[in-house]
């Protein structure tokens, strides 16, 4: 059959937008052609950050052919440091040399904000956050922070600070400092919780993405005792990015020992796997993913696992009852970027923000026992709508449902699932 030239026209303008519309991007093609040996790179709008912190996350480089696969991959790494609105790149050809000016937009960088977070047995706290996002230009993160439940009020109280970087001392050693100092009435546990709590981890990397963990803490709860742990292990980190991945994997394996003596507060190992896989095509974004906590030993109830809520399973309400020792919990989630990231500015402050659809099924194993039965077993479908922000990543606005749970469930939370899900409690 032959097309008439208004027809191919036609075809032609389908095919484009369908590729528009999953991501294909034809800007900069004729500006940055394959294959050109690229000359000098320059940086625009590094205002703060110093320009290493850039230069470790590239690809492309002065003397080697250049690859807008790579940029796109460069793209995505630096939008994942969470210092950036906006990052592009523009080339202009220098006789058979083509020169890279990287253009960026630098984020707000002091945050004095509200500070919340939803946890499973306080629900919603609320309260004022100063966030430093670029100490010194470093990529080096700090964080002060006071909370207090929303109802009643004032009922638990918060103290935080957090410091953090993917780098030490310019070493590529990612490492994450955490204090926590809590006043409040746990309702999940049934008991009054004042406690200090302090944590390190350092994870150092290996070639091909793998990573080794060493993470000490330090826990005192006030009229139980000092619980200190040590936790050693391995992760391997194939994402293409940390902040929204669309394809790759992640595969944590870690051993932590809870107590050091036979007789104290707490004595027991913690075997943890936790494991996630992205694949996309186009705006549609597949995650599955799983976690699993052996926890063999003595145990004392504020350690024990509890599940129902926005961090766990959405088709439940946090409840005292449903607790246990060892849990298995897995997720297959489908996302569709209905708006994918953009920058705007608001009264000076350069910010970021998209829209993703999302729909999924989770269950879980919760079990005392050796091995779990399938009256340990909860399942909940769910579906709703997450915001993607500066910060915070993500504001999670869900409703689940589970024929067990007493009707359909309206959860908002903070975080990707998958991280919120390792520190559910706190």
């Amino acid at each position: 059959m032959i097309l008439k030239n208004s027809h191919w026209r036609l075809a032609r303008g389908v095919l484009a937008g369908f590729l528009l519309w999953n991501g294909v991007s034809f800007a900069g093609v004729a500006e940055c052609p394959e294959g050109r040996i690229v000359g000098n790179v320059r940086y625009a709008g590094l205002q703060r950050t110093k320009p290493h912190v850039v230069e470790r996350e590239l690809l492309n480089a002065s003397g080697k052919p250049f690859s807008a696969e790579s940029f796109q991959n460069e793209k995505l790494r630096l939008e994942s440091l969470d210092l950036f609105s906006e990052v592009s790149l523009v080339c202009s050809s220098q006789g058979d040399r083509l020169d890279l000016e990287y253009r960026f937009t630098e984020l707000l960088q002091w945050i004095p904000a509200p500070a919340g977070k939803k946890t499973d047995q306080d629900g919603w706290m609320l309260g004022l956050a100063l966030a430093n996002l670029n100490v010194g230009g470093e990529d080096v993160r700090v964080e002060g922070q006071f909370r207090t439940s929303v109802d009643p009020i004032f009922d638990s109280k918060e103290y935080a600070l957090y410091a953090s970087s993917p780098w030490l001392f310019g070493l590529p050693v990612a490492w994450d400092f955490e204090f926590l100092r809590t006043d409040s009435w746990d309702d999940l546990r049934h008991f009054y919780d004042r406690s200090w709590y302090a944590h390190l981890e350092l994870d150092a990397r290996l070639p091909n993405d793998f990573y080794v963990i060493w993470a000490p803490s330090y826990r005192y709860v006030q009229n139980y005792g000092a619980v200190p742990d040590l936790g050693v292990g391995l992760l391997m980190d194939k994402r293409d990015s940390r902040l929204d991945p669309h394809h790759g994997a992640y595969e944590e394996w870690r051993v932590t020992r809870y107590g050091v003596f036979h007789d104290d507060v707490e004595n027991y190992v913690e075997y943890l796997w936790d494991n996630r896989f992205y694949v996309h095509f186009g705006r549609f974004v597949t995650g599955v993913s799983s976690l699993v906590r052996y926890r063999p030993g003595t145990q004392m109830f504020f350690d024990r696992l509890h599940q129902g809520g926005v961090n766990t399973l959405r088709g439940f309400d946090p409840d005292s009852a449903i607790h246990g020792r060892h849990e298995a919990i897995w997720n297959v989630e489908e996302r569709f970027d209905l708006l994918r990231r953009r920058p705007f500015s608001i009264l000076g402050a350069n910010l970021f923000w998209g829209v993703q659809l999302v729909a999924g099924v989770e269950g879980s194993f919760l079990w005392d026992t050796r091995t779990p039965d399938w009256g340990d077993y909860r399942q909940s479908i769910y579906g709703g709508v997450h915001l993607l922000i500066p910060a915070l990543e993500r504001l999670r606005i869900e409703a689940g449902y589970s024929p067990d749970g007493g009707g359909i469930k309206i959860a908002i939370g903070l975080y990707d699932k998958n991280v919120a899900l390792r520190w559910r409690s706190r």
